[in-house]
């Protein structure tokens, strides 16, 4: 099965990272830039979101809106499981705080997500499947 566009192009950002200090990243401006929110221009803000919805936005859809991970809820169709390149919503935080990611791949008994501002840049990590709060397809 061929990967979904947003995920390929999420693929394509790999190794980006926040810029040092007080300088900022274009690459990172650019992803609140197309995610709705150009008002943004500090790579030091949450980018997870702004990060899928760049990806979102570049592939023809209309992302969630707003910068909050948990935003992603109530965003596309609901899955019950995850498949490759779907998005994943992660409990961080209490209350509204959380992290938004794409699903790559199933190992060892967790979850190993491509997302923006993993480590403060464009990565894999891999996480418990205890945190998840919701798989999202875009529809």
């Amino acid at each position: 099965m061929p990967l979904p566009r947003w995920y390929a192009l999420a693929l394509a950002e790999r190794g980006v990272t926040e810029a040092p200090g007080a300088a900022d990243n274009a690459t990172v401006q650019a992803y609140y830039k197309d995610a709705g929110h150009p008002h943004v221009t500090h790579d030091s803000v949450p980018w997870c979101a702004a990060f899928v919805g760049a990806m979102l936005a570049r592939a023809g859809f209309k992302p969630s809106g707003s910068l909050a991970a948990r935003s992603y809820l109530s965003w596309g169709t609901k899955l019950e499981a995850p498949r490759q390149g779907c998005i994943v919503v992660l409990k961080r935080g209490k209350g509204w705080q959380g992290h938004v990611t794409f699903f790559d791949r199933e190992e060892n008994g967790r979850l190993i997500c491509l997302g923006g501002n993993q480590s403060d840049s464009v990565c894999f990590a891999a996480y418990r499947k205890n945190l998840v709060l919701g798989y999202r397809w875009a529809s």
